[in-house]
C-alpha cells in the first residue's frame, strides 16, 4: 500500500495502538499488608473505615490475584480527598496510577472509542488510560462519575455498565480496536459528588463508601500535618523561616471557613504563608511565626459566627438541620402571623417537597389545637408567612418537618424555641417522627455552630456510632417517637403570671 495512501496512514496509527497495548498477562505483583497500612496513614488522617475497607480488598488481591476486583466508589462532598485516596491505593499496591476524568462527558464514543471508518477516530478515554499507564493491572480513577450527561451522540453512562462490571469487563469491546480487551485486572475507583445523579443499573455496580465531613479536629490534624507543609513548599518557603501557630490554625478553621472538606482552610493558609513570603523577600523579616493576633490584619474580620443564640430568641424561629451537596448546614425556620384569612405563604426557594413538608406541619397544628393550647378560631383569623432565610439558597427535602411544627407551635403559642437545640425529622399526619438521611454531617454543622443539644428521630439510632466521638461528647442527643416529645424539649416553658404584690 503506498505510503501517501490515507488508508495506510488510519492502518498504521491502528496497527501502533494495537502494538502498545499491554496484551501480555500482567506479573504477579507481592503486596504488603504492613507497608499498605503505612502508606494510607502517611498521607490520609482519620478515614478509619476507608482505610479498613482499602486493607481488605489489598488482602483479598494477595490472597487470590486472579480474582475479580470489585468497583469501590468514593462518595463525598468535594475537598474530603476522595482522589487524593486513589492515589494512595496505587502506592500501596505498587502499581500504575491512571487518572479520567468524566466530569462533562455527553458522548459514548469517548468511553468507546469511535469506529476506524471516521477520519480522526481514535478509541476511548479507558483504553487511552490503559496505554499511557501502560499496565493492565493499573489502578484507574475515574473522576466525577455523577457528572457525566446523555447528549445527541448517545449515553456514556450505558457505555460505562460494560467497563464496571467485573463480569462482562474481562472481554470489553473498543469500538476502535474492533477486538475484546480484558480490563478485568484493572482496580477501578470512582468518585461522586451526589449519588443521586448515578443511574441506578450503574450504581449498583459499584460499592459505596460514603467520606463525611470532617469535624473541626480533623481539620486541625489535616492541616498541622499536611496543609501547611504543602503551602511551605508551594510559596518557596523553608519550615525555619515560617510558621502558623496551633491556636491561630483553629481560628482559620472555626472562623475564616465553614466547609466538608479542607479546600478553602488550604487556600487561607496560602494567603497567610505568602504574606510572609513578601515579608522576607523585600527583606523587611527573615524569620516569621504567624499568630490569633495577625489573622485580621491577613485575613480581614471573621467571616463566620455563632449567631443561633441571637437568632433564635423571639417566638416563631426554630433551629433546623440540612444537608448540602458541600456537607451539613443549619436552616432557622421563620414563622410569623397577620390578621387575615387562614392563608400560608412561603418563602426562601422552597421545593415541592419542602412546601408540602410546611403543609404537613400547619395541617398537624391545626388537628391538634385544642391540646396544643392553641385557640382554633385564631387560626381562621390570621395568616402565616412561613420563611427560611438565605433565600438565594435553593432547598428542598422533608427532614425539616419537625423544625417547621416546632416554629409554628412556637408562634401561636408565643413561647420561644430552646437557642441552644436544633432538630431534624420528617413528620406524618399521625404525629410520627421519620428517620432521615445525612445524620452525620448534620450533627457536625450543629457541633461547630454551637448547637449543644439535638433532637433526632428515634429511628435514625442506627447512625449514632457513625458520629464522631469528640462531637458526641459535646451535644446531647434527644431521640424522639413522635412531634409531642418535640415541642415538650424544644418550647421554653410557659411564663408563670407574675404575683400580685402584698
Amino acid at each position: 500500500m503506498p505510503s501517501e495512501a490515507t488508508e495506510a496512514g488510519m492502518v498504521r496509527t491502528y496497527l501502533d495502538w494495537l502494538a502498545a497495548l499491554p496484551w501480555a498477562e500482567p506479573e504477579p505483583r507481592a503486596i504488603d499488608i504492613t507497608a499498605a497500612r503505612q502508606v494510607l496513614d502517611e498521607d490520609h488522617y482519620g478515614l478509619t473505615k476507608i482505610k479498613q475497607r482499602i486493607i481488605e480488598f489489598l488482602a483479598v488481591r494477595k490472597l487470590a490475584p486472579q480474582g475479580k476486583a470489585p468497583i469501590l466508589c468514593f462518595a463525598g462532598p468535594p475537598g474530603v480527598g476522595k482522589t487524593s485516596l486513589g492515589q494512595s491505593i496505587a502506592r500501596a499496591m505498587g502499581r500504575p496510577f491512571a487518572h479520567v476524568s468524566l466530569g462533562g462527558v455527553h458522548d459514548e464514543a469517548e468511553i468507546r472509542g469511535h469506529r476506524r471508518t471516521y477520519i480522526g477516530a481514535m478509541p476511548g478515554n479507558i483504553i487511552q488510560a490503559i496505554r499511557k499507564a501502560r499496565a493492565r493491572d493499573c489502578v484507574m480513577m475515574l473522576d466525577e462519575i455523577d457528572k457525566m450527561g446523555a447528549g445527541v451522540q448517545g449515553d456514556p453512562s450505558a457505555a460505562m455498565l460494560e467497563v464496571l462490571d467485573p463480569e462482562q469487563n474481562g472481554a470489553f469491546r473498543d469500538n476502535y480496536l474492533g477486538v475484546p480487551f480484558d480490563l478485568s485486572r484493572v482496580v477501578f475507583i470512582t468518585t461522586a459528588n451526589m449519588l443521586e445523579n448515578i443511574p441506578g443499573p450503574l450504581r449498583d455496580r459499584m460499592e459505596i463508601i460514603e467520606l463525611a465531613s470532617y469535624t473541626e479536629n480533623e481539620k486541625f490534624e489535616i492541616a498541622r500535618r499536611y496543609l501547611v507543609r504543602r503551602e511551605l513548599e508551594a510559596n518557596g518557603l523553608l519550615e525555619t523561616q515560617a510558621g502558623v501557630a496551633d491556636e491561630a490554625l483553629r481560628h482559620i478553621i472555626r472562623d475564616y471557613t465553614r466547609e466538608a472538606g479542607v479546600r478553602s482552610l488550604q487556600r487561607e493558609i496560602g494567603r497567610v504563608l505568602r504574606h510572609v513570603a513578601v515579608r522576607i523577600a523585600d527583606g523587611s523579616a527573615t524569620q516569621m511565626q504567624i499568630a490569633t493576633a495577625d489573622l485580621a490584619a491577613i485575613l480581614g474580620q471573621p467571616r463566620f459566627e455563632n449567631d443561633v443564640a441571637m437568632r433564635t430568641a423571639l417566638p416563631g424561629v426554630a433551629t433546623g438541620l440540612a444537608w448540602t451537596p458541600v456537607g451539613g448546614d443549619i436552616l432557622f425556620i421563620e414563622a410569623t402571623s397577620y390578621p387575615g384569612k387562614g392563608g400560608l405563604i412561603l418563602t426562601g426557594q422552597l421545593g415541592d417537597v419542602m412546601r408540602e413538608s410546611v403543609q404537613a406541619a400547619l395541617s398537624l397544628v391545626k388537628h391538634r389545637a385544642a391540646e396544643l393550647g392553641i385557640d382554633p378560631k385564631k387560626l381562621s383569623e390570621v395568616d402565616i408567612h412561613v420563611h427560611v432565610p438565605a433565600g438565594a439558597t435553593p432547598k428542598d427535602g422533608p427532614s425539616a418537618g419537625v423544625a417547621m411544627f416546632t416554629a409554628l407551635v412556637s408562634l401561636l403559642t408565643n413561647r420561644s424555641v430552646n437557642s441552644d437545640t436544633a432538630m431534624t425529622g420528617e413528620i406524618s399526619l399521625r404525629g410520627l417522627v421519620l428517620p432521615v438521611g445525612g445524620i452525620k454531617e448534620k450533627i457536625i454543622a450543629a457541633a461547630s455552630a454551637g448547637i449543644t443539644r439535638v433532637m433526632l428521630p428515634a429511628r435514625n439510632r442506627r447512625d449514632y456510632e457513625d458520629i464522631p466521638a469528640e462531637v458526641r461528647e459535646k451535644l446531647q442527643f434527644v431521640w424522639l417517637e413522635r412531634v409531642d416529645e418535640a415541642i415538650a424539649t424544644a418550647l421554653e416553658p410557659e411564663a408563670a403570671p407574675a404575683a400580685s404584690a402584698g
